[in-house]
């Protein structure tokens, strides 16, 4: 009986843990979590509705204040409008030869409604991404159907610290890995390749010729497959 009892309370705590889980991960997210310095990224803010009884109806996503951003360009979203809100520069910036003034301060999004139990991403391309930082913070907030906000504007703590309640969206910096991943940026629109794809979906080389070796041995197999067929059916007419 005792074991019996033990193991009840096991599985009522594994499933606590599962359940809570969900709730401690439900946070604002931007997407991919790291970008290359210097370079254009193309970033979703992903945005999971935490509530069972109201829906998400609006974010507010503000940009870094202390490392601008010269180019952010917002995709649209189906069933979403947006506005981008401006700021004027204290100290000028300069990007590909250009004074920059004004920069975009925040964007938000509103006349959707994110159900519970669904998330919705808000994309937008951002570049050149500093050069002299290792990580930027997207300080957003979220508001739900019933009037409820939730700012998700909490910094990182150190290491062993306790992780805030409310973390914001943050995105890591990377130094390029080659030159090659540098210029491909570069030369994109902000984020995209020539294709219109980003980066981290193109396929690579070696991907198009492992499909290729597949490709090849698929038809191989299905062409003994025949062979076999064909000779199975000559053989059973001579027995006949």
């Amino acid at each position: 009986m005792r074991n019996l009892r033990v193991t009840r309370a096991f599985a009522v705590a594994a499933v606590a843990v599962v359940a809570a889980a969900p709730m401690a991960l439900a946070h604002v997210t931007v997407n991919p979590g790291e970008a290359p310095k210097g370079g254009y990224a193309a970033l979703a803010f992903r945005v999971p509705n935490e509530r069972d009884d109201s829906g998400t109806t609006s974010l507010q996503v503000t940009l870094p204040e202390d490392h601008p951003i010269s180019s952010v360009r917002v995709r649209p979203t189906p069933g979403w409008t947006h506005e981008v809100e401006m700021r004027t520069l204290d100290t000028p910036i300069e990007s590909h030869g250009r004074e920059i003034t004004e920069v975009v301060g925040s964007i938000t999004w509103t006349g959707g409604t994110i159900d519970p139990g669904e998330y919705e991403e808000f994309n937008v391309s951002a570049g050149p991404l500093p050069e002299d930082t290792d990580l930027l913070l997207f300080p957003s907030i979220q508001t739900y159907a019933n009037g409820e906000v939730v700012r998700w504007i909490d910094e990182p703590v150190a290491e062993g610290d306790e992780e805030p309640e409310r973390p914001a969206p943050q995105l890591t910096l990377v130094d390029p890995e080659a030159e090659g991943d540098a210029a491909a940026v570069d030369g994109a629109d902000e984020g995209e390749s020539a294709s219109g794809l980003t980066v981290e979906n193109t396929a690579s080389q070696d991907d198009v010729d492992s499909a290729n070796t597949l490709a090849t041995v698929g038809i191989a197999v299905g062409v003994l497959g025949l062979l076999v067929a064909a000779f199975a059916v000559v053989k059973g007419r001579k027995s006949a």
